[in-house]
């Protein structure tokens, strides 16, 4: 069986290749791209293909262009997340928006978390994390209606404490969680919403939080620009 050809135009390329060698370090915060020429001969390129690259690499936010001097690697750190954690990290760097409170009809793989039919509501909160400002995450987080009724998660107020509290105020303390995490193109809303630059995936984490006796009693979407984040695992050999 033939492997499959690289099919995307010539610009996405070339940006793939330099986004890997800034990503792994090879390219240094601070370092000046090789010149337009060089690129056109590493590359094979037309000047006007590494253009759209560098276009490409600029509104993803890892090169700055300064006029008359060139194209340089900018100092930017992704925002990592501890995939063991329930929050994100430097909780006073981020703040969210909270853009949609109400029962619904759950998503398939929601139902399913929940055990409940694709007829039954539950109570979803839909937010904007932000950092410094700018989008970062969009989430949905879902919770069963004969926890969730006629309590904060319900409001559309802020929670003190966040969700984890108001779930141990009811008597659902979070105890572990169960992450899928899969990348896929964003859809419209999504672009939108994180104001995604063009072709840049996202990845996508399903997390369903479960209390004492395995009951569940948060699932979440959470939806990342791939371009931003990196996800950290850490595990203790046993």
């Amino acid at each position: 069986m033939g492997r499959r050809l690289d099919s995307r135009p010539r610009h996405q390329q070339i940006a793939a290749e330099l986004r890997a060698e800034i990503m792994s370090g090879d390219l240094k915060a601070g370092e000046q791209l090789p010149s337009t020429p060089h690129l056109v001969a590493r590359f094979h390129a037309a000047n006007a293909t590494i253009q759209r690259a560098l276009q490409a690499l600029k509104d993803e936010g890892f090169v700055r262009g300064h006029a008359g001097k060139g194209v340089f690697i900018r100092d930017r750190r992704p925002h990592v997340v501890d995939a063991s954690a329930y929050e994100p990290p430097s909780p006073r760097e981020y703040s969210y928006e909270l853009l949609k409170v109400g029962q619904v009809t759950p998503p398939s793989d929601v139902a399913a978390a929940f055990e409940v039919g694709g007829d039954d509501l539950v109570v979803m909160r839909h937010r904007l994390l932000l950092h410094g400002g700018a989008p970062v995450e969009l989430s949905w987080s879902y919770y069963p209606v004969s926890i969730a009724a006629g309590s904060p998660l319900a409001g559309r107020g802020r929670i003190r404490g966040g969700a984890p509290q108001a779930l141990a105020d009811l008597g659902y303390p979070q105890r572990h969680f169960r992450d899928r995490i899969s990348v896929r193109q964003p859809t419209e809303t999504e672009v939108q919403g994180l104001d995604l630059p063009p072709d840049v995936p996202v990845f996508r984490q399903f997390r369903v939080i479960y209390s004492d006796g395995e009951r569940p009693v948060e699932a979440s979407v959470l939806i990342k620009g791939g371009h931003l984040y990196e996800l950290s695992y850490h595990q203790i050999a046993v």
